[in-house]
């Protein structure tokens, strides 16, 4: 199995003419992804990549109504308007790649996608890869998608870099992926480390899980809360990348839009204190990881 994609995920491009949209186009074709259509607003009757494109999401329904994934790679302002033309059209799942996303769009989307039960990762997710099966996004690139290799491990990730560093690291100790999320670090995101365990919690492949945080929001302390109530129990080994911002002054701001220090709040000590009062096995650098995983796996 796997979560979120599959063999059997149809996929939309909100924004299949632009420079990354038909990059993202021709890779997912490359590597077996079922794209039906995509979308531009006044580009209807062309192709990219032999696929056709409409105008609105719902005249793409109408051609093709097994469309179950929608791929937004459309300007920031754009966003909001993208995402709920696919919600109120039912796609039931979202990946949302654009970065600089305003916060009020991603709160009106983020609300609009639980009341009609839709799934969003993003913003500014590099995508979703089930290894062998399909990848939606931009993850997995034509230079590196042999390091995703099929395995039990499920990786979630705030760092669209570190979804391929992770598969390098797993591969050289042979293990392997059943999926790889790149949940984006937005402050305001559709899915966060929970939402997506929660997932893997419920998939037969997967064994155990590897997830990357940052400083910033508070999504680790979360995944700390739901491990210590035994709402996860499948081992999870953590790395949390910033151990130096605590020299940084109050309020810094990151490089992603959801790293911010802020009077201790989602810093990268409170992290690091609340997973392991919660016991979850934590990783000091990347390399480390395959070898926790192996003990906890008991795989010689």
């Amino acid at each position: 199995m796997s979560i979120l994609i599959n063999k059997n995920t149809k996929v939309l491009i909100q924004g299949i003419t632009g420079a990354e949209g038909s990059r993202a186009c021709r890779e997912m074709i490359e590597y077996g992804t079922k794209i039906l259509a995509g979308v531009r607003p006044g580009a209807s009757g062309e192709f990219v990549e032999g696929v056709p494109v409409y105008d609105t999401v719902e005249e793409a329904l109408k051609h093709y109504p097994q469309i179950n994934t929608s791929l937004i790679i459309v300007p920031a302002k754009n966003v909001k308007d993208a995402a709920l033309e696919s919600i109120f059209a039912g796609v039931p799942l979202i990946n949302i790649l654009t970065e600089y996303v305003p916060p009020i769009d991603s709160s009106i989307i983020v609300a609009w996608a639980r009341k009609y039960k839709t799934r969003i990762v993003g913003p500014s997710s590099i995508g979703i890869i089930s290894p062998g099966k399909s990848k939606v996004g931009s993850i997995g690139s034509a230079e590196i998608r042999h390091v995703f290799k099929k395995g039990s491990i499920g990786v979630i990730s705030k760092s669209g870099g570190m979804t391929a560093e992770l598969a390098v690291v797993l591969g050289k100790e042979g293990l392997g992926e059943s999926t790889v999320v790149g949940i984006g670090a937005d402050t305001i995101c559709g899915s966060d480390f929970v939402d997506i365990l929660e997932l893997f919690e419920k998939d037969k492949q997967t064994k155990a899980v590897v997830i990357f945080g940052e400083v910033g929001g508070v999504s680790e302390e979360r995944v700390a809360e739901y491990v210590k109530k035994k709402k996860i129990k499948k081992p999870i080994v953590a790395l949390i990348g910033g151990k130096f911002t605590h020299l940084l002054p109050s309020g810094t701001v990151l490089g992603h839009a959801g790293a911010i220090v802020s009077h201790g709040k989602g810093g990268y000590n409170s992290k690091i204190k609340a997973l392991k009062e919660s016991g979850i096995v934590l990783a000091q650098t990347p390399e480390e990881i395959p070898f926790l995983l192996k003990k906890m796996l008991q795989i010689k």
